[in-house]
């Protein structure tokens, strides 16, 4: 079965075409989001209809919570709370009711699923250490969890014959036969944030037990100009050609 993941897409929709249309090209059997479909970008409901269209396996992200008003948006900064009062009153009652019904988090046959950690995904915890990642490591019942949140894209895992020590994964790029356990945050579609403005995906093949990152470029001028005629901030634009 050959997967591919999306991180956070911040209702970016120029990277969001951009990622599908690889995904169609590397004939990918099925489509998993690590959450926050919407905020920050311009484009929610056209987003939310993609992945609609490709039947895709969505779990719920904080900024999908805040806009449904299931999580107090009062610990987002104010250009993330302005988004979501914006995007509050873009989206109807479908988009809205679809957001709503999202889970937490997936098990699926070959992998697990939830926006920031595996072990209470309702707390929407960032991982960025090992010691982040051990409880989430801990709760895992498969040998892969994918995550988001950070959109930083890394990897920690539990490695074969190591006395349960857990080893951080800068590139994600990994044999799973390597891995007791492994947790791979899949970065941002629409929002990267390590200081790489491209947009990408994770493809993870359970037959071979690959787990692999692409990295393409998209039309950010296109997407930062669509926020600026959205009145959103500027600065939600601004900070997509320099990743961070």
């Amino acid at each position: 079965m050959r997967y591919a993941v999306l991180g956070d897409i911040h209702s970016n929709l120029d990277a969001l075409q951009t990622v599908l249309g690889a995904i169609e090209q590397a004939g990918v059997d099925r489509i998993l989001s690590v959450g926050d479909v919407v905020g920050y970008g311009a484009a929610p409901a056209a987003c939310i209809e993609l992945l609609r269209q490709r039947e895709a396996i969505v779990v719920k992200g904080n900024h999908d919570a805040a806009v449904t008003g299931e999580l107090d948006d009062q610990t987002f900064n104010r250009y993330a709370r302005d988004a979501v009062a914006w995007t509050q009153d873009q989206l109807e009652g479908r988009d809205l009711a679809w957001l709503r019904g999202l889970p937490l988090m997936v098990t699926l046959e070959h992998c697990q699923l939830a926006h920031g950690n595996i072990d209470d995904p309702s707390r929407f915890e960032y991982i960025r250490t090992t010691g982040d990642a051990n409880p989430s490591l801990d709760h895992l019942t498969r040998t892969v969890g994918f995550v988001g949140h950070t959109h930083v894209p890394i990897a920690l895992l539990r490695p074969k014959d190591a006395g349960g020590r857990t080893a951080y994964a800068p590139e994600v790029d990994l044999d799973l036969a390597e891995a007791e356990r492994c947790l791979v945050n899949v970065g941002s579609v629409g929002q990267p944030r390590d200081e790489d403005h491209r947009t990408g995906w994770v493809l993870f093949d359970s037959d071979t037990g690959r787990v692999s990152i692409e990295r393409l470029e998209y039309d950010i001028e296109r997407e930062a100009a669509r926020i600026r005629e959205a009145g959103l901030p500027r600065v939600l634009g601004d900070r997509l050609y320099l990743g961070v």
